[in-house]
């Protein structure tokens, strides 16, 4: 609950029109100030003085991430309650608004774009790459030991450009699917895969943000290395968990926070890790329960071949029972 002062003061926050704005277009996913900039024509003192006066007030948050800052809408549920109320009567085809929403989709489209050109550059030397800060065979250790002995049914691997999680897991499932948007990705994978013992491992292309065809079948879902490449990480781990069966697991591996700029300017990545406080909230959301929150230290790895400079965590989560799903 709120009290009176408290939403006088949210009211005031939000009520000018480049504020609401930045709310309306915070409702779709976490932004950086340089995506908002873009999207308002705006220049970049201005908006950060808005998003400041936001964070002030409460009703929006700030993830840092090397030199960038993304910003998405509280947590806090009250506060929460009262931007969707605002935002419910929103006329979308308000001019303004309108043009926002078109001007974020063509930021998303351009930031896909950008991440498809570089997979599909890189397709053929795409493990060799992944060699370079991320030693394999420390992580596909870790992964065995922290799935265990259980197990596996229906297998669902997102994002799985070479078919490595497939290649690795598929002695432990009864069958496997390996979902990619990219058609060069998908051809390396098939190659990889060939052979009568693969049998059962399939790969398909296919939007890991969409995967309504494919609801509530799988035991076991991963996420090798994908979710940096997203400008909404959280959307991807709930639409990842919509086809997970209660109780089934889901797998996450990525990089933990760093401040590897390169890696977003030559290598199109798009989050510079992610924290064991976020994931978990993520996860949360998405109707799962952190188990597993394992990091892979530099110096665990010495030796291995990867960036000294970079650790690789591994999540391993459950669909709780009761877990809210969408059809």
């Amino acid at each position: 609950m709120l009290t009176l002062d408290e939403m006088v003061g949210l009211l005031k926050a939000s009520g000018e029109p480049t504020r609401l704005r930045l709310l309306a277009l915070l409702a779709e996913g976490d932004l950086s100030v340089k995506d908002l900039t873009a999207i308002l024509h705006q220049s970049q003192p201005r908006i950060s003085r808005h998003l400041k006066l936001l964070y002030e007030s409460g009703l929006v948050e700030r993830l840092p991430e090397g030199a960038w800052v993304y910003y998405c809408l509280t947590r806090d549920e009250s506060k929460g309650d009262l931007i969707a109320a605002t935002l419910r009567d929103l006329d979308l085809q308000d001019v303004m608004i309108r043009r926002d929403r078109e001007r974020l989709e063509q930021i998303k489209q351009a930031n896909a774009q950008q991440a498809a050109d570089y997979f599909q550059q890189n397709a053929e030397h795409w493990d060799e790459l992944r060699a370079l800060h991320v030693p394999e065979s420390a992580v596909d250790a870790a992964i065995l030991d922290c799935l265990g002995e259980q197990p596996i049914d229906q297998l669902l691997d997102l994002g799985t450009g070479t078919g490595s999680i497939l290649s690795l897991l598929g002695s432990r499932c009864r069958d496997g699917l390996g979902i990619d948007a990219n058609r060069s990705m998908l051809a390396i994978a098939r190659a990889r895969l060939d052979g009568p013992a693969n049998g059962h491992l399939h790969v398909q292309q296919g939007d890991i943000l969409d995967l309504a065809s494919l609801d509530g079948e799988y035991d076991l879902v991963t996420v090798h290395q994908v979710l940096h490449y997203l400008d909404d990480p959280s959307a991807a781990l709930q639409e990842a968990s919509r086809v997970l069966l209660p109780g089934g697991r889901m797998l996450v591996v990525d990089f933990a926070p760093h401040e590897h700029e390169f890696l977003r300017k030559d290598h199109a990545h798009r989050r510079l890790g992610f924290s064991h406080e976020a994931m978990r909230r993520w996860m949360d959301e998405a109707g799962l329960s952190v188990e597993i929150a394992k990091d892979l230290h530099p110096d665990e790895l010495e030796g291995e071949g990867s960036d000294p400079s970079l650790t690789v965590t591994i999540w391993l989560a459950t669909k709780m029972a009761d877990a809210h799903r969408e059809k």
